[in-house]
């Protein structure tokens, strides 16, 4: 994990490894509707032209083929799969074990997955169910509903809308996202008011993938209903539906506590992570079974309705299922909450889910009446098993073949898309700036026009390689992956969309592109590492050479003032224990707590300190040059220092490695 971000966040650019375009459609999804009936209902199993049967012999087969492979070769110790197509259950299996020391294996129907954001979904019903109600308005400013106010921005209010597209412009924020102890409770008021992020974009513009805003739209659920968020959710959506081992309560309650899967990081061999307790509830406190998604899925699929009883109108979830963001239609939306996975001729409506350990997908297919639901309890699965079981299902049992045709474009067109992307989900006010640094990826467009994303890579570990298929739209090679430019007024390429669309990548300026930072201050660090280095080979002539005598400097040699031999040490010795640390501890890290204040604390003086120092080494390395009887090389190594000084001060401050304690 690179600073202080939790790669379970993740979804930014790597998130779009778990979505696939193709051609689009011609009109909207499907409206969802109130035939397909939950139950035990017989449907009429599908024969696609592949041959392969869509029912529950073949399922079985093709998920004990791939689920223990992934098992074994991502060091995942249990997962849970359910198949619904036409309200009836194909497949519903567990795989592996719930806890693995105690050989405990997964069962579909009572062991509890943590779903981390696909909790957003059951917010987002929330908040149109009072929306039915005249209880609220989801384009009225949110500062109408919150007894806190959402600082002013761009001299426009954030709406439930905005915050549903992920459009509400705030910055990331990490501070108390994830605990794993209770005995260190955040009621969710408290988090959103002490987290408040800053805003980077205006409202409705640009796609910022943020937990912050679902949190708010959960407290906003809490404060008209009147009832606790957690509470909310289990009278109007989990007893309505049966959904009796679900819960938004973290831990659970006593009834389920018994129920949760153990969750492990990277190593299956070592010690579970603990009850991970996800800040804000709303936006992935979700614990819930795959019978129970199976239930939630159904409701869907009908209309909002299952065994009698309804969460929503059929018209409310059409228009949560209507597109309401997008870049072109030519690129998967997002509606409100639910976004758009396209593969073949399906379009997944649904969402995905990552904690430390747990990683999900929910996902409905309106046209073709199929839940597919998947849970992994295991860091290893953060990476390839989701999407290969997008993949690999939809081309087994709805298979398309495609001939790819691809635009011939003019190479300054095709130049156009080549630079440096930063994610827009990143922030620009608290530390977790230093991290983004280090997300940066390069655009590149070879000889022959292919472009490649640095670091975006296929199944097998490849590079992908992308074509243009029109104007400002590219297409994976061999593949249904894609990417769209965004331009400017000025016609120039400042973003470029993904398919995953609550988030995109943003030009990087070159005065911030990483890659030159980072020689930059490499090499300014190295520059002061020469200045602690000549100080300890003094030292130790002094203490090991004391009877030689020491050789006279030439006329016009000066050593460096102590200021500035001090302000070296002390740069140097910051920024190797800061580097050093983020790199020894990696993935093990947890989001940064109050625990972690006296160590920004620390950070902030001695950063202080370097800065003061610097300057009197700057000052000296300007007025050596007033004096003649200096040696050039004297005067020179002056500058150096104090050109190495200017700029680790400049990056210190614009990078946050001072700065705000109790926001991160």
């Amino acid at each position: 994990m690179h600073l202080f971000r939790v790669s379970a966040l993740t979804v930014s650019l790597a998130i779009t490894l778990h979505a696939r375009a193709q051609v689009p459609p011609t009109t909207i999804p499907p409206s969802p509707t109130t035939q397909a009936q939950h139950g035990d209902d017989k449907a009429t199993p599908a024969l696609p032209a592949s041959g392969h049967t869509l029912d529950s012999a073949d399922l079985e087969a093709f998920f004990d083929g791939i689920i223990p492979l992934q098992l074994e070769r991502s060091d995942i110790a249990g997962a849970v799969v359910l198949v619904k197509k036409d309200g009836q259950v194909l497949l519903q299996k567990g795989y592996g074990y719930a806890d693995e020391k105690k050989k405990k294996p997964v069962d579909p129907n009572t062991t509890i997955f943590r779903l981390a954001s696909i909790s957003k979904l059951f917010t987002w019903v929330s908040v149109m169910q009072l929306e039915e109600q005249g209880k609220l308005d989801i384009d009225a400013d949110v500062n109408w509903y919150l007894d806190f106010q959402i600082r002013p921005a761009f001299d426009k209010p954030i709406t439930l809308r905005n915050l549903m597209t992920h459009t509400g412009g705030f910055e990331e924020e990490n501070r108390d996202i994830i605990i794993t102890n209770p005995k260190q409770p955040v009621t969710l008021r408290e988090f959103l008011i002490e987290n408040q992020p800053k805003r980077l974009f205006a409202p409705g513009t640009v796609p910022a993938y943020s937990n912050y805003g679902v949190g708010l739209a959960s407290y906003i659920v809490q404060r008209v209903s009147g009832e606790p968020f957690e509470q909310y959710v289990e009278e109007h959506i989990f007893v309505p539906l049966d959904m009796t081992h679900s819960t938004f309560f973290q831990p659970p309650p006593k009834a389920l506590v018994a129920s949760p899967s153990e969750g492990y990081r990277e190593d299956t061999e070592k010690p579970a992570v603990g009850f991970e307790i996800f800040n804000p509830v709303g936006a992935g406190g979700l614990s819930s079974t795959a019978s129970d998604m199976g239930r939630f899925g159904q409701a869907l699929l009908n209309g909002g309705e299952l065994d009698g009883k309804r969460i929503l109108k059929p018209e409310t979830l059409t228009a949560m299922w209507t597109p309401q963001f997008r870049v072109s239609d030519k690129m998967p939306p997002i509606g409100m909450g639910f976004y758009q996975v396209w593969r073949n001729d399906l379009r997944w409506i649904g969402h995905e889910g990552d904690l430390i350990a747990f990683h999900s997908l929910f996902f409905v297919e309106p046209t073709q009446k199929l839940v597919l639901f998947v849970s992994y309890n295991s860091a290893g699965a953060g990476d390839k098993p989701r999407p290969e079981i997008i993949e690999m299902f939809t081309d087994r049992y709805f298979p398309r073949e495609e001939r790819q045709v691809f635009a011939t474009l003019s190479r300054d067109e095709l130049n156009a898309m080549a630079g440096t992307y930063q994610s827009t989900r990143r922030a620009d006010s608290t530390r977790l700036k230093l991290g983004d640094l280090f997300e940066q990826r390069d655009i590149t467009i070879d000889k022959d026009g292919i472009l490649r994303v640095e670091g975006i890579k296929d199944l097998r570990g490849h590079t992908i390689k992308w074509k243009p298929i029109d104007k400002d739209l590219w297409q994976e090679v061999d593949g249904q992956r894609r990417l769209f430019a965004v331009r400017d007024e000025e016609g120039k390429v400042v973003r470029v969309a993904y398919d995953f669309p609550g988030t995109q990548g943003q030009r990087v300026p070159w005065y911030e592109n990483g890659k030159f930072l980072l020689c930059t201050v490499g090499a300014s660090l190295v520059v002061l590492a020469f200045v602690v280095l000549a100080s300890l080979m003094r030292l130790g002539k002094r203490l090991f050479l004391r009877k030689r005598p020491r050789p006279a400097p030439q006329t016009g040699t000066q050593w460096l003032p102590w200021v500035s031999r001090a302000a070296a040490w002390v740069w140097v010795v910051l920024l190797s224990t800061i580097f050093t640390f983020f790199a020894v501890a990696g993935d093990d890290l947890m989001p940064p707590t109050p625990a972690w204040d006296k160590y920004f604390y620390l950070m902030n003086v001695v950063t202080a300190l370097a800065i003061l120092l610097s300057v009197f080494a700057i000052i000296s390395g300007i007025r050596v040059w007033k004096r003649a009887e200096m040696r050039k090389i004297t005067k020179a190594k002056f500058s150096l220092v104090a050109l190495a000084c200017a700029i680790l001060c400049w990056f210190a401050i614009h990078w946050h490695v001072i700065g705000q304690v109790k926001r991160i």
